[in-house]
């Protein structure tokens, strides 16, 4: 009969055993059995009492975007799915001495381990697959550097022109401007974008430093992560 209502007690029952030993309603990967059977539940399973259907139902909340194109028949409704008889009310069995027996739904054999173990191992491959299809985030930042000549004579023109000559991985050069500083002399403000693990400021400075024909000295005046 398969799955009936998945809003009872009942129907979350029968959906907790199903999912003991399977990551998916059907097959090895997640379908429209999935998609069928998550629509029809009212919202994510009580994790304390329900905690391997919350486990199937966060899995396939993964998959909402691709909903539309799993493999399967979307038009099969849940009670295709699922175990052929549901049970989910058991008695306590007296034995021939009048006590109560005790009965193990979920006991553990050798079979069900080995099938834990491939489901845990499934699941791990799924979510590394997952993560190296996730594109790096590239930390970045905007600088603002303050490049000072000797002296008025200094030629700006030719300090400019050798600042930006500088190339590097991860470097891209922006807006430049003049900036008085007084006594005639003007400093050159200059905007640049570094890749961080890519570019060293330190090192970038002490770079443009050693032209020593122009540059007197180098200051970072603002800074700002992207």
């Amino acid at each position: 009969m398969g799955f009936t209502d998945l809003t009872t007690d009942a129907g979350l029952a029968a959906l907790e055993s199903w999912v003991l030993t399977r990551s998916y309603i059907e097959g090895h990967s997640a379908s429209q059995a999935d998609v069928a059977v998550y629509k029809a539940l009212s919202g994510a399973p009580d994790a304390e009492k329900y905690p391997n259907a919350a486990r199937w139902y966060k899995h396939i909340a993964s998959f909402e975007d691709e909903f539309a194109t799993l493999p399967g028949d979307a038009s099969k409704p849940i009670s295709a799915y699922g175990p052929e008889t549901v049970d989910v009310t058991v008695q306590p069995k007296e034995n021939e001495e009048g006590g109560d027996e005790d009965i193990d739904l979920f006991g553990s054999d050798e079979e069900e381990d080995a099938e834990a173990e491939r489901l845990k191992a499934e699941r791990l491959a799924e979510y590394n697959r997952k993560k190296a299809a996730k594109p790096k985030v590239i930390a970045k930042s905007l600088v603002t550097l303050d490049v000072k000549p000797w002296d008025d004579e200094t030629d700006l023109v030719a300090m400019e022109a050798a600042v930006r000559g500088i190339e590097k991985d991860g470097l891209v050069w922006g807006a430049s401007k003049l900036v008085p500083v007084g006594f005639g002399v003007k400093k050159l403000q200059i905007n640049l974008v570094v890749e961080d693990e890519k570019v060293s400021l330190d090192e970038l400075q002490e770079e443009i430093q050693g032209f020593e024909d122009y540059v007197q000295s180098t200051d970072i005046a603002a800074m700002q992560k992207l």
